[in-house]
């Protein structure tokens, strides 16, 4: 997460167990859950269970993405997220008008990225 704050700015909080009830456990200063507002109005929330958790299995593997949309800064984002990673689809104008992009970062996490177009924005249900 703070390589995600680095990447996006921000303020971070991060909470362990103790923070969430259980102060006795034996992970108790291990991370559960983080939150990143960004400066920008984006919200990105993360809950690690990892084994922390008695009732809530691990499952790793490729079962989340994280989509991204907005406007055209959203293409340093893209550049810092990729690194030590992997673009899978790079950023490139899709038949919906917007420009699109997909990558792995280096913590296996896959990003899907769009960046809507001026006319697109302009044709939603408020356009005039």
């Amino acid at each position: 997460m703070e390589f995600y704050r680095q990447v996006l700015g921000g303020k971070l909080e991060i909470g362990t167990i103790a923070d969430f009830g259980s102060p006795d456990s034996p992970n108790a200063d291990k991370v559960i859950h983080a939150q990143l507002d960004t400066p920008h109005g984006y919200t990105l929330m993360a809950c690690d269970v990892d084994g922390q958790v008695e009732d809530v299995p691990h499952s790793p593997g490729n079962n989340v993405a994280v989509y991204l949309g907005g406007d055209g800064e959203l293409r340093g984002h893209f550049e810092k997220l990729s690194v030590g990673g992997a673009v899978t689809m790079p950023l490139e104008k899709q038949v919906w008008g917007d420009e699109a992009g997909a990558l792995v970062d280096k913590f296996g996490i896959t990003w899907m990225v769009n960046i809507a177009n001026a006319t697109s924005r302009r044709a939603g249900p408020d356009a005039g």
